[in-house]
Protein backbone atom coordinates (compact mmCIF):
# COMPACT_ATOMS: atom_id res chain seq x y z
CA UNK A 1 0.00 0.00 0.00
CA UNK A 2 1.36 3.43 -0.93
CA UNK A 3 1.41 6.25 1.60
CA UNK A 4 -0.62 9.34 0.62
CA UNK A 5 1.25 12.08 -1.24
CA UNK A 6 1.89 15.22 0.82
CA UNK A 7 -0.31 18.18 -0.05
CA UNK A 8 1.07 21.45 -1.45
CA UNK A 9 0.68 23.35 1.83
CA UNK A 10 2.72 20.74 3.73
CA UNK A 11 5.45 20.81 1.07
CA UNK A 12 5.57 24.63 1.06
CA UNK A 13 5.77 24.71 4.85
CA UNK A 14 8.63 22.20 4.88
CA UNK A 15 10.52 24.21 2.26
CA UNK A 16 9.99 27.52 4.05
CA UNK A 17 11.03 26.19 7.45
CA UNK A 18 14.09 24.43 6.04
CA UNK A 19 15.22 27.32 3.83
CA UNK A 20 18.24 29.35 4.92
CA UNK A 21 17.59 33.00 5.78
CA UNK A 22 17.13 35.18 2.72
CA UNK A 23 19.86 37.68 1.90
CA UNK A 24 17.92 40.48 0.28
CA UNK A 25 19.40 43.76 -0.81
CA UNK A 26 18.15 46.62 1.32
CA UNK A 27 16.99 44.56 4.27
CA UNK A 28 17.35 45.99 7.71
CA UNK A 29 18.59 43.54 10.31
CA UNK A 30 16.48 43.39 13.46
CA UNK A 31 17.86 43.21 16.98
CA UNK A 32 19.42 40.00 18.32
CA UNK A 33 18.02 37.61 15.71
CA UNK A 34 19.46 39.19 12.56
CA UNK A 35 16.01 39.40 11.01
CA UNK A 36 15.35 41.31 7.81
CA UNK A 37 12.46 41.59 5.39
CA UNK A 38 11.11 38.67 3.42
CA UNK A 39 10.17 39.28 -0.16
CA UNK A 40 6.60 38.56 0.97
CA UNK A 41 4.13 41.40 1.17
CA UNK A 42 0.66 40.73 2.56
CA UNK A 43 -2.74 42.41 2.43
CA UNK A 44 -4.73 42.77 5.64
CA UNK A 45 -8.44 43.50 5.02
CA UNK A 46 -11.17 44.12 7.57
CA UNK A 47 -14.43 45.99 7.18
CA UNK A 48 -13.82 48.27 4.19
CA UNK A 49 -10.18 48.85 5.16
CA UNK A 50 -7.04 47.47 3.50
CA UNK A 51 -3.48 47.58 4.79
CA UNK A 52 -0.26 46.21 3.32
CA UNK A 53 2.55 44.76 5.43
CA UNK A 54 5.99 43.25 4.85
CA UNK A 55 6.93 40.09 6.73
CA UNK A 56 10.33 39.72 8.40
CA UNK A 57 12.73 36.91 7.62
CA UNK A 58 12.24 34.75 10.69
CA UNK A 59 11.05 31.19 11.37
CA UNK A 60 7.78 32.47 12.86
CA UNK A 61 7.06 34.78 9.90
CA UNK A 62 7.82 31.99 7.41
CA UNK A 63 5.49 29.67 9.36
CA UNK A 64 2.79 32.38 9.33
CA UNK A 65 3.19 32.67 5.53
CA UNK A 66 2.32 28.98 5.14
CA UNK A 67 -1.15 29.71 6.58
CA UNK A 68 -2.00 32.26 3.89
CA UNK A 69 -4.54 33.02 2.65
CA UNK A 70 -6.56 33.33 5.86
CA UNK A 71 -10.20 34.23 5.27
CA UNK A 72 -12.20 33.09 8.29
CA UNK A 73 -10.70 35.26 11.02
CA UNK A 74 -12.03 38.18 13.01
CA UNK A 75 -10.18 41.20 14.37
CA UNK A 76 -11.16 42.94 17.59
CA UNK A 77 -9.95 45.61 19.99
CA UNK A 78 -7.63 44.74 22.85
CA UNK A 79 -6.35 47.21 25.42
CA UNK A 80 -5.91 50.70 24.02
CA UNK A 81 -3.05 50.05 21.65
CA UNK A 82 -3.77 46.99 19.52
CA UNK A 83 -6.21 44.83 17.65
CA UNK A 84 -5.94 41.05 17.91
CA UNK A 85 -6.95 38.01 15.91
CA UNK A 86 -6.64 34.32 16.78
CA UNK A 87 -4.90 32.03 14.30
CA UNK A 88 -6.16 28.53 13.39
CA UNK A 89 -2.98 27.00 14.85
CA UNK A 90 0.09 28.02 16.82
CA UNK A 91 3.23 29.23 15.05
CA UNK A 92 6.78 28.09 15.66
CA UNK A 93 8.66 30.08 18.28
CA UNK A 94 12.10 29.17 16.88
CA UNK A 95 14.43 32.15 16.87
CA UNK A 96 12.20 34.25 19.11
CA UNK A 97 13.49 36.55 21.80
CA UNK A 98 13.65 40.20 22.73
CA UNK A 99 13.61 42.71 19.90
CA UNK A 100 14.00 46.48 19.91
CA UNK A 101 12.54 49.36 17.98
CA UNK A 102 8.96 48.59 19.04
CA UNK A 103 6.58 51.01 17.35
CA UNK A 104 3.04 51.42 16.11
CA UNK A 105 2.51 49.50 12.89
CA UNK A 106 4.21 46.32 14.13
CA UNK A 107 2.52 43.02 13.34
CA UNK A 108 3.34 40.49 16.07
CA UNK A 109 2.46 37.01 17.24
CA UNK A 110 1.72 36.51 20.94
CA UNK A 111 2.72 32.87 21.52
CA UNK A 112 1.07 32.31 24.94
CA UNK A 113 -2.40 33.00 23.47
CA UNK A 114 -1.75 32.03 19.83
CA UNK A 115 -2.93 35.36 18.44
CA UNK A 116 -1.80 38.09 16.09
CA UNK A 117 -1.33 41.58 17.55
CA UNK A 118 -1.66 44.61 15.27
CA UNK A 119 -0.20 47.56 17.20
CA UNK A 120 -1.53 51.06 16.48
CA UNK A 121 -0.03 52.79 19.54
CA UNK A 122 3.14 52.43 21.57
CA UNK A 123 3.98 49.16 23.33
CA UNK A 124 6.93 47.35 24.88
CA UNK A 125 8.23 43.89 24.13
CA UNK A 126 7.09 41.21 26.58
CA UNK A 127 7.97 37.52 26.87
CA UNK A 128 6.21 35.51 24.16
CA UNK A 129 5.81 38.44 21.74
CA UNK A 130 7.37 37.78 18.31
CA UNK A 131 7.44 40.45 15.61
CA UNK A 132 6.32 39.02 12.26
CA UNK A 133 6.52 42.20 10.21
CA UNK A 134 5.43 45.80 9.88
CA UNK A 135 2.53 47.64 8.30
CA UNK A 136 3.67 49.51 5.19
CA UNK A 137 2.63 53.15 5.36
CA UNK A 138 -0.19 54.29 7.63
CA UNK A 139 -1.83 52.11 10.25
CA UNK A 140 -4.69 54.51 11.09
CA UNK A 141 -7.41 52.01 10.00
CA UNK A 142 -6.42 49.89 13.02
CA UNK A 143 -7.77 52.65 15.29
CA UNK A 144 -11.32 51.95 14.07
CA UNK A 145 -13.14 50.52 17.10
CA UNK A 146 -15.11 47.30 16.81
CA UNK A 147 -14.97 43.68 15.74
CA UNK A 148 -14.72 42.88 12.02
CA UNK A 149 -14.23 39.90 9.71
CA UNK A 150 -10.54 39.70 8.74
CA UNK A 151 -8.74 38.44 5.65
CA UNK A 152 -4.96 38.16 5.28
CA UNK A 153 -3.49 37.12 1.95
CA UNK A 154 -0.29 37.42 -0.05
CA UNK A 155 -0.05 40.55 -2.18
CA UNK A 156 0.62 39.59 -5.77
Amino acid sequence: MRSPAPNRRALLKACLLAAPPLALAGTTPGAAQGQGSLAMKIRISFGDRDLAATLEDSPSARDFATLLPLRDLSIDDYANNEKISYLPRRLTEDGSGPFGDERPGDLCYYAPWGNLAFFYAGYRWSRGLIRLGRIDGGFEPLRTRGKFPLRIEPLS
